[in-house]
């Protein structure tokens, strides 16, 4: 039985459960899909932020993470947080030097939680529970103090409670006891002297992803990209009026994918990134002369794109695997989807391509493209307004895969769902930034 709470220990609960809820009320407006879904998703997302049940079983969870600004499993996902070193420093601690890194972020900055895939997020949302601030302090450092009112806050008897904060307190504490790397992470042998022939000369050194960093250019770039400033900027330079707020291009961009189909494996930041890390283009302007052609004479855009050697390998990469695989387990499915998502890469590189053609070509007679298809790959000249022109797609593409794999492969309507639920996000995303740069 719960003692009862001090009025000062009641605070402290009343702070927990105000960021508990507003916690909740943030992922509750980004819910989107049918309102049963919806429904859902509300029921199944109120019971993971009921305050004494995420505080119980967070307690269990938090011995398995490690919370760090640099991780290393964003270098080679394998290595285990009790065995090799990740760190957590604050950025303004470190020293000032004139290149960009960690040191940039000053005081405000995301912690990243790396570990047991499964548990990252529950032991990220304990760890901005416990930052939550209480008389100038957070509850961490009150914890860490063993304040009797935060412990007394967290509930359950006197016994359970100080079980509780002694787990919390070393939430942010190094899980290995002793620097270390693994034989999967990178090395470097850097020179410190001045006789590169004298081994002696060189500190090896071992880097870690700066995982905070990586976070806040994504972040950046997301807002200049995509955000609501950004495109009523865009809207301005178009119109050819004055916007308080510059246009930022970012030409040439890659996105590296951390964690294939399992980014919460490597930490929670990259699953709220969904793996994507942003590499800024680094090497001078290569101009390449592509032959791009419009799709006349052809019904269906997958002709065409089938006919790719790139597209051809995959399909027969794919094709292979499945024919020799026999066993269904997460490592089958997880290669699996890689190689569709290359698939689908290669379909946005095509789509691309495409739409580096004067606008309206496809509004000629010779284009027989089904309407989706000339909307989606000429969206400035179809003429045509397609609600629905990426989920067609989509379909489009799920349908020309599974013609592929049915010989000799029996696929049919759940690899058919599953295709199309691969490729509707990348489409979509593609969509939405040709519709912020118009």
């Amino acid at each position: 039985m719960s003692p009862p709470l001090t009025s000062r220990a009641s605070d402290i609960r009343a702070v927990l459960s105000k960021h508990t809820e507003m916690r909740l009320s943030q992922v509750l407006e980004r819910l989107t899909g049918s309102a049963s879904e919806i429904e859902k998703e509300r029921k199944k997302q109120r019971e993971r932020f009921h305050l004494p049940s995420l505080i119980e079983s967070g307690a269990v969870c938090v011995t398995q993470i490690q919370m760090a600004t640099h991780i290393l499993k964003g270098i080679h996902p394998d290595p285990e947080v009790k065995k090799a070193t990740n760190i957590l420093v604050t950025p303004s601690d470190l020293a000032k030097v004139a290149y960009v890194g960690s040191h940039v972020l000053g005081d405000e900055f995301d912690v990243d939680a790396t570990g047991n895939g499964a548990f990252n997020k529950k032991t990220y949302e304990i760890f901005l529970l416990l930052n939550a601030e209480f008389e100038g302090s957070s509850v961490l450092n009150l914890l860490k103090n063993r304040d009797p009112d935060a412990i007394a806050a967290l509930g359950g008897s006197s016994e359970q409670s100080a079980k509780w904060a002694e787990a919390f307190a070393r939430i942010d504490s190094p899980r290995c006891n002793k620097p270390a790397s693994h034989t999967l992470a990178k090395q470097i042998y850097w020179l410190v002297a001045d006789d590169p022939h004298d081994d002696a000369s060189y500190h090896l050194l071992a880097p870690l992803y700066p995982t905070s960093l990586a976070h806040r250019v994504y972040q950046k770039l997301q807002d200049d990209r995509f955000g609501d400033e950004a495109r009523a900027a865009r809207e301005a330079r178009k119109q050819g009026v004055f916007h308080e707020r510059p246009v930022r291009e970012y030409p040439n961009l890659a996105i590296q994918t951390l964690g294939g189909t399992k980014p919460q494996n490597i930490s929670q930041l990259n699953s709220e990134r969904r793996g994507d890390n942003c590499l800024l283009a680094s090497f001078p302007p290569l101009w390449r002369s592509l032959e791009v052609k419009p799709l006349y004479g052809t019904a269906s855009l997958f002709k065409r794109y089938g006919a790719r050697l790139a597209v051809r390998n995959l399909v027969k990469q794919l094709r292979g695997f499945l024919v020799e695989t026999t066993s269904s387990n997460v490592r089958t499915r997880q290669t699996r989807d890689e190689i569709v998502l290359a698939l689908i890469d290669e379909l946005v590189q095509f789509s691309a391509e495409l739409r580096t053609l004067e606008p309206g070509w496809s509004a000629a007679p010779e284009c027989e493209l089904p309407e989706a298809q000339r909307a989606f790959l000429d969206p400035l000249g179809s003429g045509l307004t397609v609600d629905d022109a990426v989920d067609r797609v989509a379909a489009d593409f799920a349908n020309w895969l599974n013609a592929q794999l049915r010989e000799p492969l029996p696929v049919g309507d759940p690899e058919f769902l599953h295709w199309r639920k691969l490729a509707r996000e990348p489409l979509h995303d593609m969509q939405e930034e040709v519709a912020h740069e118009q």
